[in-house]
């Protein structure tokens, strides 16, 4: 029996794409050619029956992201989480509603629905609204101080542990913090706990770093003028440790205008794992974050609490998935001072 991924591969489009086109998802914005083409290829593989078949069991679940469209575009981390709840409930006949949190009738837009996955950080406030709306509610990338609602997030101390562990090894004692500051819709700033990692393991290790701790926003630009800002401060770190691959991408950049060469000069470390990190000049040495697969582990336990024999929720989760080291080429032993 033909399967959504089979009508994405032989019309080339997108199993999410295909999904949201025979869910009739209005807010798709695809051409008429893409279409049509989606439907004849469906009509082709004989998938109407097995359509018919299974719309009496689809359900519908929510996207809600605190990242306009725009920022999204900047930032590939958060978009390879939405990709994987895309993915996984194309695979699974789950029809998808998409919000943002810069839509001022978002509520209506999320109303009804079986279940509600947020993206990105938010306040107690919000936090309570959504629940409110949505018994079955989970917050992706996100960490509450204390566990009162069901969140998804990544091992940030063990991966910054790792990171600067292996720059330690290398010789590094002299570490410099690239990162971005979170704020939040009530303008508080989100705990950033790669950085408190960072300076935990750099006051334990005595590492020399007090002076080296930059914070922008998480984008490439922001990277790029950060270390800008410590060239011309006079006193280089022998590494840097950045919070976000296109933070690492664009201090390469800046150091490369300026006659650094990496790793000979300066070892430079990012996270996330992006595509494009393994194609930067030279090859990033970064954090690998299973991001995509957050996102389906996300609309898979969406899907486990619409389930009639499910078990009956009494206590909030907090669900922590693991980060590993992905040596490229970006970092070497500190150059000896001659």
């Amino acid at each position: 029996m033909a399967t959504i991924k089979d009508i994405a591969q032989k019309a080339s489009v997108s199993a999410a794409t295909v999904s949201r086109i025979l869910n009739q998802d209005d807010t798709l914005s695809v051409t008429d050619e893409t279409k049509q083409r989606v439907l004849k290829v469906a009509q082709e593989l004989n998938y109407t029956k097995h359509l018919k078949n299974t719309v009496e069991k689809s359900i519908s679940i929510g996207i809600f992201q605190w990242y306009s469209v725009f920022q999204e575009l900047e930032d590939p981390y958060y978009q390879a989480i939405r990709v994987g709840i895309e993915k996984y409930c194309a695979d699974h006949n789950i029809h998808v509603v998409r919000a943002f949190q810069s839509d001022c009738n978002y509520p209506d837009t999320l109303k009804d629905l079986q279940g509600l996955i947020c993206i990105g950080k938010f306040n107690k406030s919000q936090i309570k609204s959504f629940q409110k709306l949505n018994s079955n509610t989970i917050f992706v990338d996100m960490k509450t101080p204390k566990i009162y609602c069901d969140t998804i997030n990544l091992d940030f101390q063990q991966a910054v542990t790792e990171a600067l562990d292996y720059l330690y090894d290398l010789g590094h004692r002299k570490i410099a913090y690239l990162g971005g500051k979170e704020v939040l819709a009530d303008n508080s700033v989100y705990f950033e706990e790669r950085k408190d990692t960072f300076i935990n393991f750099c006051q334990e290790h005595s590492i020399d770093h007090e002076s080296f701790i930059y914070e922008g926003d998480y984008s490439a630009e922001s990277g790029y003028s950060m270390t800008k800002q410590m060239i011309a401060d006079g006193d280089l770190p022998t590494a840097i440790f950045s919070a976000s691959d296109p933070l690492a991408i664009g201090a390469m950049r800046a150091l490369y205008e300026n006659g650094y060469k990496i790793p000979d000069d300066i070892s430079i470390i990012g996270f996330d794992d992006i595509s494009v990190a393994s194609f930067s000049n030279p090859p990033l040495t970064t954090i690998h974050t299973p991001a995509e697969f957050m996102g389906e582990y996300a609309a898979h336990y969406i899907l486990l609490r619409t389930k009639e024999d499910s078990l009956e929720q009494q206590t909030p989760i907090r669900l922590t998935l693991p980060c590993n080291l992905i040596v490229r080429n970006s970092c070497a032993a500190p150059r000896k001072q001659s």
